[in-house]
């Protein structure tokens, strides 16, 4: 078990290793504090061959996004700094497979957090959408490419522009996720999911890997170049301010 103070990692197998968002409190909201922990978790699981298999330790959460009242205060120098896109950067380029269980809300953030990874499976009363616009700030973790990737640009635009968000079973109708559980099962199903995965030949599965990157578009920069923009922005401030005065 890990001694970070947001996240329970265990060791399932030899090379499956579940990390859990343990930050109920907040609805794992994603702050810095967190980031830095899964940096940690990443470096920790670079050398050996492992598969990560990222859940929530509440059953009805997964992870509600970032936290607004560390966004609420970025600056532009933040922007360039891409917390939260270098976290989904190093994820999505994790030598070997990843999978994102998801139960509840995945949000924002979260959304982002779950696509960085190679598989999801989710529940059916799932939440997922991108409600960044009306935060006066973009979804600049990557959503704004592997949405679109995902579920295609139609749909991608309805999520962005509306914060519209879909459930789980739609969610598998679009592409979003790739497999429906029970919650009861959500865990297990993804942990066998990685043991099945694990039967394969580990160098196979990283330059496999590799090669489905070789696609990926580039539009990071952008985004990143974007968000400092709009983070400095009186409009962003009024929002965040509005949302954290409507949560409290």
């Amino acid at each position: 078990m890990s001694d970070a103070p947001f996240l329970a990692v265990g060791q399932i197998d030899d090379n499956i290793v579940t990390v859990g968002f343990d930050n109920a409190d907040r609805r794992n909201a994603i702050d810095e504090v967190t980031i830095n922990e899964l940096g940690d978790v990443l470096t920790r699981f670079q050398s050996k061959p492992t598969i990560l298999v990222f859940h929530s330790t509440t059953p009805g959460m997964f992870v509600s996004g970032a936290d607004i009242r560390e966004l609420r205060d970025r600056t532009s120098d933040d922007a360039f700094r891409s917390i939260n896109a270098g976290l989904f950067e190093r994820i999505e380029s994790h030598r070997w497979p990843t999978i994102a269980a998801i139960d509840g809300y995945a949000l924002g953030g979260g959304c982002e957090l779950a696509m960085s990874c190679d598989l999801r499976l989710a529940t059916p009363k799932s939440s997922l959408g991108q409600p960044e616009l009306g935060l006066g700030i973009l979804a600049g973790a990557g959503a704004n490419w592997r949405l679109r990737q995902l579920v295609g640009l139609g749909l991608a635009r309805q999520m962005l522009y509306t914060a519209r968000r879909i459930d789980g079973t739609e969610a598998l109708a679009a592409g979003l996720v790739d497999q429906l559980s029970e919650p009861e099962s959500l865990l297990d199903d993804a942990v066998a999911m990685a043991r099945r995965i694990s039967r394969n030949s580990w160098r196979a599965l990283e330059l496999t890997k590799l090669s489905l990157r070789q696609d990926r578009p580039a539009t990071t920069g952008f985004d990143i170049a974007a968000q400092a923009l709009l983070f400095d922005s009186d409009d962003k401030r009024r929002r965040m301010d509005a949302f954290l005065d409507k949560s409290s």
